[in-house]
């Protein structure tokens, strides 16, 4: 009897997407009303993102299912009934973080019957960090990686019917599946998945083997994302996506993201569109043209040199070179000269030399970069350039570093300076953290101001005067004169 019941259970389980996940969001919702009648309590739950906004992105999923679940929201992990680390494997260092963490949860377990651990993103597509999990983490219930997210209802209530650890990792996919529940952390903004994974290879990073394959979503699903984002409030979009330029490059017909953002700028309600990341290898005229027309895109692009030595570019296989990507910063520049540039730069690569590095200080004095992300070259294991010859000494690299970063800090004083005085619009996005009679507004070109106003404010644009630079940042005040 019980086996024929078990039987029907099964068949009455959907077989497409998303509808499946909801059958599961419903049984895992019994479950925990179970659990919490033995609690005799809510359950909490706490959810912890390393890394990228593409990782916050899928922590804003993972939340939204877990409410829709019913489990309640609790900031101090140590305090939380179920405990999700989504991880970040981009530095190794990261993975050490994790393990570190993990111990304190596992002793804090110990003293709550109903506590559970889940682990996902980029660290679980590692097969060794699996394989030590298994071994010396056994007390973590549910593991899973960054191509089955979608999963993750399912495999919670699997898990909540076994005592068995569940583990589940993809080596890749081409699946997308739309239409789950997200829980938001802004009201007022949001970031939407374009595409997913990445297909260039960079030398240094472990990003392709651990996200897969770039998949673009479907235009009309994004679309329909972003509209009904409008329609809850959302004004501001920031579309995520390991390499943005590259989007829509395997649809029959192409769709480039030139034309997706065309389409994008016709949501009624949305007043600014941001992006990234942009490789420079795939910038297109025709996206600096749609750009240079819109009112709703931001003037600001994110542009990751990384060096600015053509000889380390080819051995980071990042495919352009030095004068490549000057011509480019120039073509930008021409079509709009207001644009705010940022980037990311790697100091010490394999086989830099002091010539090599004057390259990419020429590189940051010739494009005067609003703010630069600097980063000292590390080992990170399974990429090729972790095995390369001619490791540069540590001694080096951060006499180097030090160099770059007073240039980075002194040309972008000088390059934000030139907007004090000027009435700019922004974003007032939250209360100071240091100041509670300020807040903070982010202004088009994506710096910050902080200027008088409350709580009330937060949500809504207003108008700014830039009274005072200070560096990466203004001081300003509130003020009715249009920019």
């Amino acid at each position: 009897m019980e086996k024929n019941r078990e039987i029907r259970e099964t068949e009455n389980i959907p077989v497409t997407e998303p509808e499946r996940q909801y059958y599961f969001i419903e049984k895992a919702a019994a479950h925990l009303r179970e659990m919490s009648r033995e609690a005799g309590r809510p359950l909490t739950f706490c959810v912890t993102t390393f890394g990228c906004q593409m990782n916050a992105r899928d922590s804003e999923k993972l939340v939204g299912i877990l409410e829709k679940i019913g489990y309640v929201e609790e900031e101090n992990e140590e305090k939380a009934d179920f405990v999700i680390y989504n991880t970040c494997t981009v530095r190794e260092n990261a993975n050490l973080r994790v393990y570190g963490r993990l111990g304190q949860l596992g002793r804090i377990k110990k003293k709550n019957p109903h506590m559970m651990i889940a682990l996902c993103g980029c660290m679980m597509q590692e097969p060794e960090v699996v394989e030590k999990l298994k071994k010396s983490y056994r007390f973590v219930d549910l593991i899973f990686g960054t191509h089955n997210i979608y999963k993750f209802a399912e495999l919670l209530a699997t898990r909540m019917e076994s005592d068995r650890t569940v583990i589940d990792i993809w080596k890749d996919t081409d699946r997308i599946v739309e239409d789950l529940p997200s829980e938001r952390k802004y009201p007022f903004k949001s970031g939407v998945n374009i595409m997913f994974g990445c297909n260039n290879f960079c030398s240094y990073c472990i990003v392709p083997y651990v996200r897969g394959r770039e998949r673009s979503r479907d235009p009309k699903a994004i679309i329909r994302e972003i509209e009904r984002l409008s329609a809850d409030g959302v004004s501001e979009v920031m579309l995520l996506g390991q390499n943005v330029n590259s989007y829509g490059k395997t649809f029959n017909p192409p769709v480039t993201f030139a034309q997706l953002l065309k389409e994008i700028e016709k949501v009624e309600g949305i007043r600014r569109i941001r992006f990234m990341t942009s490789h420079p290898k795939d910038l297109s005229d025709e996206l600096i043209e749609v750009m240079a027309r819109s009112k709703k895109i931001c003037r600001h692009l994110h542009l990751p040199v990384q060096s600015g030595s053509t000889r380390i570019l080819e051995k980071m296989n990042r495919r352009y070179t030095k004068e490549g990507y000057l011509d480019l910063v120039e073509r930008i520049r021409k079509a709009m000269p207001d644009i705010s540039l940022t980037t990311d730069i790697i100091v010490g690569f394999p086989g830099e030399t002091e010539a090599d590095f004057e390259d990419t200080m020429d590189v940051v004095r010739k494009v005067r970069y609003d703010s630069a992300f600097t980063f000292i070259y590390s080992k990170r294991t399974g990429t090729p350039a972790a095995v390369m010859e001619d490791q540069v000494p540590e001694e080096v690299v951060k006499k180097r570093f030090q160099r770059l970063l007073d240039e980075v800090q002194t040309i972008a004083a000088e390059a934000c300076a030139v907007h004090e005085g000027t009435v700019q619009e922004a974003l007032v996005e939250s209360v100071n953290e240091h100041d509670d009679s300020l807040v903070t507004g982010r202004l088009g070109n994506n710096l910050l101001v902080h200027f008088p106003g409350d709580e009330s404010m937060i949500g809504s644009y207003v108008n700014v005067r830039l009274n005072e630079c200070r560096g990466f940042y203004y001081i300003g005040e509130r003020t009715e004169k249009e920019k």
